[in-house]
C-alpha cells in the first residue's frame, strides 16, 4: 500500500500547517471534497462553533459544563476554553516532535472527590520541538530522534499541570506515522491508550509478536490497546497475554493504525476504529482481541479463500489472544487516478445523551478524514453488533454511496475527535484543519440562543 503525503497547507484563517500523512494510505485533495461549513442530515439539528483559531487540536477532555481541555498537536500545548473563550496562557507546553503524526495526540482527565484532578496525556516527547526531519517519503527520518511516545499523568493544580508522572515509554521508530495515541478513561477506571504499528517506511523487521509476526522479536509496546492503572501500574496485577513487560499490558493487538477508542455507556464493551488502506474498520475489542494485522485487514474470510490459514498464520500467545473479524468495515474504492479512497474513520463515542432525539441515544458516531464526515451506527439488542440494513447488512461498504444511509454529517474537515458534553448532552466535534471545536445541537436550541442574544442587545 503506498503511502502519499498529505500537506494541509498554512492559512490564516484555520492556523494549519504540514501535517497529514493520510491515515488510510488515501489521497484527499479532490474538489468535491471542499465544503462550507458543517452539514447535518437531520433538519432537526443544526452546528455552532464554540472555539475557532486553534492549532492542530487533535483531542479535547471536559472538565466540566462549558470547560474544556484541547491539545495543539505541532505547540505541544495544552489549552483551557472556558465559556467559549480560549485562556491567555496554556496549562501546559511541552517539546514534541510533530512531524507526521507525531505531536502532542491524546487527553483524558480523571476527577476524584476531595482528591487530586488527573489529565492523561500522550505525545511524542523531544528533547526539541520539532526537531525530527523526514525529508522524503519511505527514508528514514534525520535529525534528534524522539525521546519516545509517552504517556504521562498530570495533576491540574491553578491552571497548571504539574507534576508529571511517565507511566508508558513506547518506541517512536521505525517511522514518524501509525502512532495512535487516542486515550480514555474506562469504566474500570483504568486508562487505556491505542498505538498504531509506527511501520511508515515498512521495515519488516521492525515488527513484533503483537503485529502478528510469528517469528517477530518481542512485543514493545506497539500495534495493540494498552492498558494501565491510573499509577502506570498492570491491572490486576497480571497480564492478558503474557506477564513479560510491556505485554502485561496489552488488552487487544494486531492493530494497524488507529485514530479512535470509545466505550459503550450501556455495556462498557471497548470499540475501536481502524485504517488500514485496503479496508477500513471498526471493531469491537475484547480482552485479547486480535485485530489480525500485519496479515491482513478486513474479514478473515477473503485470506482463507486466498488460501490463509488461522492455526499459523496468527500469534495467539498461547490461547490467551483471540482474532475477532471487524464489526463493520469499508473497502477501498477507486477513483481520480486510480486512488484507493476510505473514509479514514478517526474518532468514535457514544450519544449517552437524548439531547439530539431519542432516535439517537447511546447511539455510535464515528468521525473521518475524507469529506469530513460523522456516521452514526444503531446497535443491535446485546450490543456485540451494528445493526444494518441493506445494502450494508453483509458489515460492507463497498463504496461512498453505500455509506450514505449512516452518513451523519460531513464538511467538519478532518476531525480529530468526537466528545458528548457532560452537562448539555449534545456532541461535540474538533476539527483539525478548521481549527475548531464545534457543537451539534437542536436547531431548536439555537433559535432559543438566537432570540436571548437578540433580547439582551
Amino acid at each position: 500500500m503506498l503511502l502519499l503525503t498529505i500537506i494541509l497547507l498554512s492559512s490564516s484563517g484555520s492556523g494549519t500547517s504540514k501535517y497529514f500523512d493520510y491515515a488510510s494510505a488515501q489521497e484527499s485533495n479532490d474538489e468535491d471534497d471542499e465544503e462550507e461549513g458543517p452539514i447535518i442530515n437531520d433538519p432537526n439539528l443544526k452546528t455552532e462553533v464554540v472555539v475557532n483559531g486553534l492549532e492542530l487540536p487533535t483531542g479535547m477532555a471536559f472538565l466540566g459544563p462549558n470547560d474544556i481541555l484541547v491539545l495543539e498537536k505541532n505547540k505541544g500545548t495544552v489549552q483551557r476554553i472556558i465559556d467559549g473563550k480560549i485562556l491567555p496562557e496554556p496549562l501546559l507546553d511541552v517539546n514534541v516532535a510533530n512531524k507526521s503524526e507525531r505531536g502532542l495526540l491524546g487527553i483524558a482527565v480523571s476527577k476524584h472527590e476531595n482528591g487530586p484532578t488527573y489529565v492523561f496525556l500522550y505525545y511524542t516527547e523531544a528533547k526539541v520541538e520539532g526537531s525530527d526531519v523526514c525529508p522524503k517519503i519511505g527514508e528514514p527520518c534525520t535529525g534528534d530522534i524522539p525521546l519516545g511516545n509517552r504517556l504521562y499523568r498530570y495533576e491540574l493544580v491553578n491552571n497548571k499541570l504539574i507534576n508529571p508522572k511517565l507511566l508508558l515509554d513506547l518506541p517512536t521508530t521505525p517511522g514518524p506515522s501509525h502512532d495512535g495515541g487516542v486515550v480514555k478513561i474506562g469504566p474500570d477506571n483504568n486508562v487505556y491508550v491505542v498505538v498504531g504499528d509506527l511501520n511508515y517506511i515498512k521495515n519488516q523487521s521492525a515488527y513484533t509478536v503483537a503485529q502478528n509476526d510469528v517469528n517477530g522479536r518481542a512485543a514493545d509496546g506497539r500495534g495493540g490497546v494498552l492498558r494501565v492503572t491510573q499509577d502506570g501500574g498492570v491491572v490486576g496485577g497480571v497480564g492478558i497475554l503474557g506477564n513479560e513487560d510491556p505485554l502485561n499490558k496489552y488488552y487487544g493487538y494486531g492493530i494497524r493504525n488507529s485514530f479512535g477508542i470509545g466505550f459503550d455507556p450501556v455495556t462498557g464493551n471497548l470499540w475501536e476504529t481502524e485504517n488500514g488502506g485496503a479496508a477500513d474498520e471498526v471493531n469491537l475489542v475484547e480482552p485479547g482481541f486480535n485485530g489480525g494485522w500485519k496479515q491482513f485487514m478486513g474479514m478473515i474470510s477473503d485470506q482463507i479463500d486466498k488460501g490463509f490459514d488461522p492455526n499459523t498464520g496468527f500469534v495467539n500467545f498461547g490461547g490467551n489472544g483471540k482474532y475477532s473479524d471487524p464489526k463493520f468495515q469499508w473497502n477501498s474504492s477507486i477513483s481520480k487516478g486510480s486512488m484507493r479512497i476510505n473514509p479514514a474513520p478517526t474518532a468514535i463515542t457514544f450519544l449517552n445523551s437524548d439531547k439530539l432525539g431519542e432516535q439517537y441515544e447511546n447511539d455510535m458516531f464515528v468521525g473521518s478524514v475524507r469529506q469530513g464526515r460523522i456516521f452514526n451506527f444503531d446497535l443491535n439488542d446485546d450490543r456485540t453488533e451494528l445493526d444494518l440494513d441493506s445494502p450494508l447488512d453483509d458489515k460492507m461498504a463497498d463504496n461512498a454511496d453505500e455509506s450514505e444511509d449512516v452518513t451523519f454529517a460531513n464538511g467538519f474537515g478532518t476531525i480529530t475527535d468526537v466528545e458528548v458534553g457532560p452537562d448539555d448532552g449534545y456532541l461535540y466535534v474538533v476539527s483539525l484543519d478548521h481549527g475548531a471545536i464545534y457543537k451539534v445541537l437542536p436547531a431548536s436550541d439555537v433559535e432559543e440562543e438566537e432570540e436571548e442574544d437578540s433580547d439582551e442587545d
